[in-house]
């Protein structure tokens, strides 16, 4: 099935600013901790909200995923996807505390 070539400009346009977002929110925490300009609480705060961003971006740009109730399928998919967030960050919080604690 051929893709007319306006399609194909705009896909690969979609992709550069996906990766231009996801290494801008990969190089803001980076930068945090390496010049050390915030408090330790307020750099995991930061992590925090720049990963769930990314999550989004890389969502809404590499996936191709969107909020409009067109199909049934991309529902689930973004559902899978915040249960996994939801599991990745809630272990990661879990694990960290749990290893505070028994410091």
């Amino acid at each position: 099935m051929p893709t007319s070539p306006q399609r194909r400009k705009s896909t690969i346009k979609g992709y550069l600013v996906g990766a231009v977002l996801a290494l801008v929110l990969t190089a803001i925490p980076f930068g945090f901790v390496a010049t050390r300009t915030l408090r330790p609480k307020q750099i995991f705060v930061a992590i925090s909200i720049a990963a769930i961003i990314q999550v989004v971006v890389h969502l809404r740009y590499f996936l191709r995923l969107d909020l409009k109730p067109s199909s049934q399928n991309k529902s689930i998919s973004l559902c899978f996807a915040a249960v996994v967030l939801f599991i990745l960050f809630g272990g990661t919080l879990w694990i960290m505390f749990n290893l505070n604690y028994r410091k």
